[in-house]
């Protein structure tokens, strides 16, 4: 097989034709800018924004394939809200500043937690997902979750002071609802009981309520399953049903310890 042949073979496999890894590396660049916009205090959010509004326009060029989808439009609806969520974000960092002993200011929070840093991907994101626009939102929060090991999908619902600790491991899928004042620990899974394509269109994964606590490595599936407000869940626990309001749940496993004798 000569080379022309290779290459005729190599082209005629490339069946996906809106596939151009540019747009992977223009929304990392883009999410990297926009994060940096609302909380870099040496960086002026005019210039900033309009930058930013340049490099959405390359994003739109490489993700709207559908003509008729106005995703252009989507910026100035997008920008009036960022003012909004830049009160959330400062709400889940005091959060974390409040409820983490270990945090000694809340400029340590912005600057190293990598919690925070997932939530406000996420919510940048999930702002682009509930307006329609393509791929990137999903691409926003996977750019976050490789360099923070948390994994949210852009289509849950989050609310306001969301306290995530320690962060590696965490999943929240994509119908996930989580109320106000949350804290949730490393290796959490809020997941869905079957993988089903058609289960597409329904709601796969719980709810959990206001004032909850979700201690490490807890798995909470399915979609009918409703974590009560006010409640405790422990370390380790595998729970696939609702639990009531004002519940502590835990899991006790049989620890055995002998002593060795010389």
């Amino acid at each position: 097989m000569n080379k022309e042949e290779i290459i005729h073979q190599i082209e005629n496999q490339k069946k996906v034709p809106h596939l151009k890894f540019r747009l992977k590396t223009s929304t990392e660049n883009f999410t990297n800018k926009l994060f940096h916009t609302l909380f870099d205090a040496e960086i002026p959010v005019e210039k900033n924004l309009e930058e930013l509004e340049k490099d959405f326009e390359t994003l739109v060029d490489l993700a709207c394939w559908d003509l008729e989808k106005p995703c252009i439009k989507l910026w100035d609806n997008y920008v009036a809200k960022l003012a909004e969520l830049l009160c959330k974000l400062n709400k889940d960092a005091e959060a974390i500043f409040t409820n983490d002993p270990a945090s000694n200011s809340i400029e340590e929070v912005y600057l190293s937690y990598p919690g925070f840093f997932a939530v406000a991907i996420y919510r940048f994101a999930h702002e682009f997902h509930e307006a329609g626009f393509p791929l990137v939102p999903r691409m926003m929060t996977e750019y976050a979750h490789r360099l923070t090991g948390v994994d949210i999908h852009p289509g849950a619902t989050i609310g306001t002071s969301f306290f995530i600790d320690h962060a590696t491991g965490i999943v929240i899928g994509e119908t996930a609802e989580i109320k106000n004042n949350v804290k949730i620990y490393q290796g959490v899974t809020l997941g869905a009981l079957y993988v089903e394509k058609n289960l597409k269109n329904t709601k796969r994964h719980p709810t959990v309520e206001n004032n909850v606590t979700i201690y490490a490595n807890a798995t909470i599936l399915g979609g009918k399953t409703i974590v009560g407000k006010n409640s405790i869940i422990g370390g380790n626990v595998w729970i696939t049903s609702s639990i009531p309001e004002n519940s502590l749940v835990t899991h006790s496993p049989e620890i055995k310890i002998r002593q060795n004798y010389e």
